[in-house]
């Protein structure tokens, strides 16, 4: 809602008329206060000016209702970066983009043509494919990662603007799947389990985690070991151990299984599994391996359209409050003048 074309119907024809009026005869609080009438009149105008102060967070025009930049991507594919704005009534003069401070992408519609890219490490702009409202780059490498910032202005006089940011980190998908060493074809019970699990190589670290018969393993079974980081590209190779003695419950459902799962965040979930069974049935030793990877899952694409639909809500809510906001303040104002008048 804009705040002048409320005024111009309201506040301004009142204290231009009161302006052209006659002396009209000294009231009752005109007495009272000893104020001559021009002071009454300068006193109404530094009250405007202190009500427009009061009111100045609820005339903004321009509202971001979403930036989208997706929190882990893969290296060497495309991502769309995306910035959805109401101009609600203004004219926009230009939509900005930064990485880490730095400007990047540029989108002014008066301009011909209306996209620029400024070069920088890390950054490929599709510009056939970007508009006002999303950046497509592609492809990704490393140096991609950082703080992504969209920043929407407005055209004169207001020049208002309005931005929102945030982080991308690019991953590099593990050369090889999860495998298990150091364990033993039969296990009795009372024999020391020490195995290990070692995932490929990536970035940032695969996170491992250890399953025992399908339950987490307890904290203080497991045995952590520093990332070992090789290459130029100092990809991260991530190992865990398990170390316990196997007891009757172990064997409770006939054979025992080990699990290891490696995941890094919603894009890499892959896991290995063995199951063995107790001496005495004298079976071979089964290996098995589940896999599941998801770089972009229903659940996913369903948590980001209920943002969108909340941003949104929350975007008219706030509008609509700030009108309810602004029409009591006229009130108050228009009826304090009557009464003093």
């Amino acid at each position: 809602m804009k705040l002048w074309p409320v005024l111009q119907q309201t506040l301004l024809p009142l204290l231009v008329t009161r302006r052209h009026e006659n002396r009209r005869p000294t009231t009752h609080l005109h007495q009272q206060m000893d104020t001559p009438p021009k002071t009454i009149h300068k006193m109404w105008c530094w009250l405007i000016v202190f009500h427009l102060f009061l009111l100045s967070d609820l005339v903004l025009c321009i509202t971001l209702t979403e930036v989208r930049v997706p929190k882990h991507t893969i290296r060497g594919h495309a991502v769309k970066l995306e910035c959805h704005y109401d101009m609600e009534g203004e004219a926009l003069y230009s939509v900005k983009w930064y990485k880490d401070g730095r400007e990047f992408y540029r989108y002014v519609p008066r301009d011909d043509p209306p996209g620029t890219v400024f070069p920088q490490l890390g950054i490929a702009v599709d510009l056939a494919n970007s508009t006002s409202e999303q950046v497509i780059l592609d492809p990704l490498d490393l140096s991609s990662s950082g703080k992504y910032r969209c920043e929407v202005s407005a055209e004169a006089p207001s020049f208002q603007t309005v931005s929102d940011h945030g982080e991308m980190m690019v991953v590099v998908l593990p050369d090889q799947d999860p495998y298990i060493t150091g364990g033993k074809p039969r296990y009795q019970v009372g024999d020391p389990v020490r195995v290990n699990c070692t995932s490929g190589r990536s970035k940032p670290a695969v996170h491992l985690t250890w399953y025992i018969n399908g339950d987490p393993a307890d904290p203080g079974l497991l045995k952590r070991y520093e990332p070992r980081i090789t290459g130029i590209d100092r990809l991260e190779t991530s190992i865990l151990g398990l170390e316990f003695r196997v007891k009757p419950k172990h064997f409770k459902h006939g054979d025992m299984k080990l699990k290891c799962l490696a995941t890094i965040s919603t894009v890499y979930w892959k896991s290995n599994e063995e199951s063995v069974e107790g001496e005495k049935l004298q079976k071979a030793p089964t290996l098995e391996s589940r896999r599941a990877v998801s770089a972009d899952s229903r659940a996913d694409r369903v948590q980001a359209a209920s943002s969108s639909t909340v941003a949104t809500a929350i975007a008219d809510h706030d509008r609509q409050v700030s009108a309810t906001k602004l029409a009591i303040y006229v009130f108050i104002l228009l009826a304090s003048y009557r009464y003093t008048s």
